[in-house]
């Protein structure tokens, strides 16, 4: 079973930039599709961003523009830049990868 390790939440002006950064064990050099979801408090946990082993990218519309999603180490690692953050992106960000779930990170966009 894969193991995913989130890093790089934080509490962040409206406007700003945050980079969450997700590795994952047992790659052994493969690329697997991984990606980004996220919940809000007593909302559903939505999906954000999504990177393919061919590295082709899917965007959810809230965040097209102003999210980009981009691998690296070895094919193991899954970073989501988020910039000109609103607080409505304020939510615990999941990654995902193989069927298995990271243990979150708060991200908080607030003044």
């Amino acid at each position: 079973q894969v193991q995913l390790v989130e890093s790089g939440g934080g509490l962040v002006q409206p406007g700003g930039s945050l980079t969450l950064s997700c590795s994952a064990s047992g790659s052994n050099g493969i690329a697997y599709g991984m990606a980004w979801y996220r919940q809000a408090p007593g909302k559903t946990r939505d999906f954000v961003a999504r990177i393919n082993p061919d590295d082709s990218t899917t965007y959810a519309d809230s965040v097209k523009g102003r999210f980009t999603i981009f691998r690296e180490n070895a094919k193991n690692k899954a970073t989501l830049q988020m910039n000109s953050l609103k607080p409505e992106d304020t939510a615990v960000y999941y990654c995902w990868s193989r069927g298995s779930w990271g243990q979150g990170t708060q991200v908080t966009v607030s003044s």
